[in-house]
């Protein structure tokens, strides 16, 4: 379970830091809200897709090694 938490620890780092940052883009070029916005929620998206594969494994190595112990 430990490393399947690192790594939700790890994407829900991702996405603050990605909102953080379309947020200070959005609020210093208020002009551009709306592409800003748009592009931030694709980094978000993006964020998520890329955390998949290594969560995935994550959640195998926590079975085996649970497996392994008991």
């Amino acid at each position: 379970m430990k490393k399947t938490t690192i790594e939700i620890l790890h994407i829900l780092a991702g996405l603050a830091v990605a909102v953080a940052i379309t947020w200070a883009a959005a609020w210093s070029y208020p002009l551009g809200q709306d592409v800003i916005w748009a592009c931030g929620a694709a980094a978000m998206v993006a964020t998520v897709l890329m955390g998949v594969g290594p969560l995935r494994r994550a959640r195998r190595l926590d079975r085996t090694t649970r497996r392994s112990e008991a």
